[in-house]
């Protein structure tokens, strides 16, 4: 990798030389028969990616475009949305859908936890929502959501399901064509954008419909949005040498090259893989008296928040990690300067993680925290033995 850093937030994730090659390839009219050709193949590998009946959209934006998307082509103003949210981004659905003039109703957990399935079901039989949306990987907590608990529920009680997954498309499993819990069960909207997982420079919302969620589309008279109404994308997605706004043309080289890596390694193994590195990224930095806000069995594959042992300043350990060329997130909202936030997704390493973990002892140790570096670099190595022997 050209990365004279070693960039371990949630993201944007390290980019690999081929994805560079591609974005630095000679730009091209967004009419070109060779970009044409390329970006439907980048529309096809994302939808092989997801396993959906429906349309998939890759257009320029972010993850918060995609979310706006997402809601306002299936939920009209006045009708109910319940917002299931672990963190900083579920609540950010909360806003999104009041400014669309959506009835919006929350069930919030505690932060390092996940909202109880009772609750939603309880929730979900007392009201009429139209969809309900799931933060898949909450990149403030690093908390999972259990979709084959909530998927069945809010299916059963009539409401579509809308996944957020910013943080963990590409790493943690989102197959639009699997019942969740049972047969029926599946996902309606997949959501995220391309620089997590997917390990793409950040610029492109991607968003898939099944064939529910465009059904739903169809019977709305009209939708508040015009960049982001899904029937002005539909035909580009369908035949992109047609126009409806230009698309970032060296920015979908890079996609298509980043998707063709994800396929190429294979999902079931890049889930293996994400799962392996989260553990043993958590299990080495325990040894330091570092505690996941997560508990394990709730905790995300892609990113950890962790707590710092006490006599650790925020600000100068972050800082101290960035002249070593370690670049790790602060902690957002109330936690800010009680913990960091790493990145362990998309293109990363074993070698880079390992080397993390040392980098993050040495700081400790500078700091006055007597630490043993070995002992965490053993701790990650058995975790992540699955990956280092496949």
């Amino acid at each position: 990798m050209r990365n004279d850093e070693m960039l371990l937030i949630p993201g944007p994730t390290p980019v690999v030389e081929s994805i560079y090659e591609a974005l630095a390839s000679e730009t091209r009219s967004h009419t070109d028969p060779r970009f044409v050709a390329l970006y439907k193949s980048a529309i096809e590998k994302t939808r092989t990616m997801l396993k959906t009946d429906g349309e998939v959209f890759v257009i320029s934006g972010s993850g918060t475009i995609a979310m706006e998307m997402a809601l306002v082509n299936t939920v009209a103003a006045g009708e109910k949305l319940l917002v299931i949210s672990h963190g900083y981004f579920g609540d950010r659905f909360i806003k999104l859908g009041k400014a669309f003039g959506i009835e919006v109703d929350v069930l919030q957990s505690e932060w390092g936890k996940q909202v109880d399935p009772v609750e939603v079901e309880k929730k979900l039989s007392t009201d009429q929502f139209k969809a309900v949306t799931i933060t898949h990987a909450d990149t403030s907590t690093g908390v999972a959501a259990n979709l084959e608990q909530l998927v069945p529920i809010i299916k059963r009680n009539g409401a579509l399901v809308i996944l957020d997954g910013v943080c963990a498309t590409a790493a943690m499993e989102e197959d639009m064509s699997k019942g969740y819990g049972n047969e029926e069960a599946k996902i309606d909207v997949v959501l995220t954008g391309s620089q997590k997982a997917i390990a793409v420079p950040p610029g492109l919302a991607i968003v898939a419909f099944n064939q529910s969620a465009l059904a739903v589309r169809e019977k709305m008279e009209r939708v508040s949005a015009y960049y982001c109404d899904i029937y002005n994308w539909i035909p580009i997605m369908n035949d992109p040498s047609k126009y409806f706004a230009t698309p970032p043309v060296n920015l979908v080289y890079a996609f298509e090259e980043g998707m063709r890596l994800v396929l190429e390694e294979g999902m079931e193994q890049r889930y293996k893989r994400h799962a392996a590195y989260g553990t043993a990224v958590r299990a080495g930095l325990s040894v330091y008296g570092m505690k996941a806000l997560a508990d394990e069995q709730v905790a995300a594959a892609t990113l950890s928040c962790m707590l710092y042992p006490d006599g650790i300043d925020d600000a100068s350990f972050r800082s101290a990690l960035a002249e070593k060329g370690l670049i790790v997130a602060g902690a957002l909202s109330h936690l800010a300067g009680k913990a960091f936030r790493i990145g362990h997704m998309g293109n990363t390493t074993v070698e880079m993680l390992e080397k993390a973990i040392v980098l993050i002892g040495e700081t400790l140790d500078e700091q006055g925290l007597s630490v043993n570096i070995n002992k965490a670099i053993d701790a990650f190595r058995k975790h992540a033995l699955a990956v280092l022997n496949n």
